[in-house]
This record gives C-alpha cells, structure tokens and sequence, in this order.
C-alpha cells in the first residue's frame, strides 16, 4: 500500500469515527487520530489552534451541540505530496447535513435540514495528522436561515453539486502521471493569474482565461458571490468585479498545492491581500489592507480545467475592515455569538 493510500484510509477511518461522535465523544476521537503538535487552521471564528483539545473547544463540541444527525457527503476525496515542502495530504469536500436544531455561531436555529459546505485538508506524518486546513462557508448556513449580511450577489445560489463526471471520490489509487498533467495545468493556470496581478490589467479577455479553462467552465464560488458558469459569465459575475473592486492584489502562496487523478486543490493562509475600492460584494470601497484565506479544488478534463469549487473566508476579510457579520446578526436576532 503507498503512502497515499494508507493516509486515505487513516482519513476515512477518522471520517467514521467523527460520524458517531456527539459533543462529549468527539473529543476522545479527535485526540487519537492527531499528534502532540497538531495545528488546526479554521476559518473565522475558529481561527488557528493548537492540540485536539483545542480544535474540539473552538468547532467540534459546539457544532455538533447545535447540529444534529450529521452526515458527512463527500464530493471529492484525494491525496497528494505538496509541491512545496514534500508533505504529504489527504483533502475531502462536501457538506456536512445535518438538522438544525439550536443556533449555532449566532445564527438562529431553523428545525430544518442545513447543509454546511466544508474543504479538509489534512498533512500526516507517522500515522497520525499534525495539521489541517479547515474551510466552510458559514453565510451559506446564514442565507439558510434567511439572512442576508451583505448585498444582492452576482452570481447563483443553490446546494453545489459534485463533479459532472460523478468520479471525484479518488478511494483507489490512480495513474501518476494523470495527477502531474493536472498538477502542471493547474501551475500554469496559477502563472498566468499571478502574471495578470503583476501587470494591473484588470479587464482581461477572455481568451486568456480559455488558455487553462474549458469554455462551459463551471465556478462553484462561496455564498456572498454565487456560481456561475461559462467563461463569459464568470468574467461577468465574479473576474471582473473581483479584479475591478480590489486594488493592490498580492499572492501571498500557498500552504500546500497537490493533485491526484484529473482533481486538484490547494489552500493558503492567507493566499491573497488586496484593498477593496468600492464594488466588490456590493460593498463601498477602504482603506484597509485585508488577507484573504481560500480553498480551491479543481477538476480537469483532458487539456483544460472544467470545475471549480471555490471557499473563500469572507467573514474574516470582513473583520479585518471593522465588519463581523457573525456578531452583528447575533445582535440582530438575539442570539448568543460567543
């Protein structure tokens, strides 16, 4: 068995144990399965821990005090070594389901199904997992609830489905070179971006974009922008007021970048830092120099990219600009945010 399909099966056990588990459990489960030093990256407001007892405190014991009956449903599973310091990681992408029976994070209960979009990414060593990037999409669950925190999005909201070609759960071991012919299209992707940050054209054509995507491109972007599909709505309802409505846009790198198959993903912390100057989210423009924490996962199809699945921690870009969506809905509603 490689590497790779041994850190499969360790996640996955992780995954059936985590299944069962309730806020007075989980924490057992969490501590066997990571290491003295385990450093957990959360999205805001769980922010980054250290050690299991950590991690169960900041998101595990109260998530599952609130929700109930969670399922994990996976879209994507993969492994992979990190291209930039040789680690190796197992990353998985769904949604938790669940009934949503209490509030959670200030957002009022709806005794209903929720559905909270999540990316896990997971570095092992020995046997055990010592770091994990964590994303979700909590104005997913907001908008759920009937809240809205910011403006009217640009693109389409609704519960993202998987891969078109139904074969992102990667629970066998897969050719290598297919991995690399994904890894080095996603690379060149990635260039061709920096590049355009570097010469501040902000209106690119659409051409540029065709070089790495499939012109039926689909964009699955975080609650707050939507989805969208095909390369001229994407420019429409995401490139362009991205690139338009924030200035000063630095790629900061990656905490890990790898690919298995024809998937990818990476997550940085943070990848991105721009100054807003009016547009993006609707919003008025600042003065404030934000860092933004983003999760993409990637599907090819032969030469070109043709899924997308984007997170993006908006909440903490929010905060770091005076805006906690999180805490003022609380006030808002009367529920405890703590």
């Amino acid at each position: 068995m490689t590497n790779h399909q041994a850190n499969k099966a360790l996640i996955l056990e992780f995954y059936r144990e985590l299944e069962g588990a309730d806020a007075e459990t989980v924490g057992g489960i969490v501590d066997r399965y990571t290491s003295a030093d385990y450093q957990w990256h959360g999205v805001h407001p769980f922010e980054e821990q250290h050690g299991a007892e950590a991690v169960t405190d900041a998101f595990w014991r109260p998530f599952l005090a609130a929700w109930s009956s969670v399922q994990r449903r996976q879209d994507v599973f993969f492994a992979g070594t990190n291209t930039r310091d040789g680690t190796d990681w197992v990353v998985s992408m769904g949604h938790f389901m669940g009934l949503r029976d209490r509030p959670w994070l200030g957002i009022p209960a709806t005794r209903r199904i929720g559905f909270l979009r999540y990316a896990d990414f997971h570095c092992i060593r020995d046997g055990r997992i010592v770091r994990s990037g964590f994303f979700c999409d909590i104005i997913d669950v907001m908008h759920q609830a009937g809240i809205n925190p910011l403006p009217p999005q640009t693109g389409a909201s609704f519960v993202y489905p998987g891969p078109r070609t139904h074969d992102g759960l990667l629970f066998e071991a897969q050719d290598p070179a297919a991995g690399e012919k994904t890894l080095a299209l996603v690379n060149r992707m990635v260039d061709d971006l920096t590049a355009l940050n570097l010469s501040g054209d902000d209106l690119p054509p659409p051409e540029l974009l065709a070089r790495s995507w499939h012109d039926d491109m689909i964009w699955y972007g975080p609650a707050g922008i939507g989805a969208t599909y095909t390369i001229p709505r994407y420019q429409e309802q995401h490139q362009l007021p991205f690139r338009t409505g924030l200035t000063g846009k630095v790629f900061n790198g990656h905490v890990t970048r790898f690919a298995e198959g024809d998937y990818a993903g990476f997550f940085g912390w943070p990848n991105l830092t721009n100054t807003p100057v009016g547009g993006f989210l609707g919003l008025p423009g600042s003065d404030v120099r934000a860092d933004m924490r983003v999760v993409d996962i990637y599907r090819r199809e032969g030469d070109k990219l043709a899924e997308n699945w984007v997170l993006i921690d908006l909440p903490y870009w929010l905060k770091q600009q005076g805006l906690d969506i999180l805490e003022r809905t609380a006030g808002l509603v009367g529920t405890d945010y703590s």
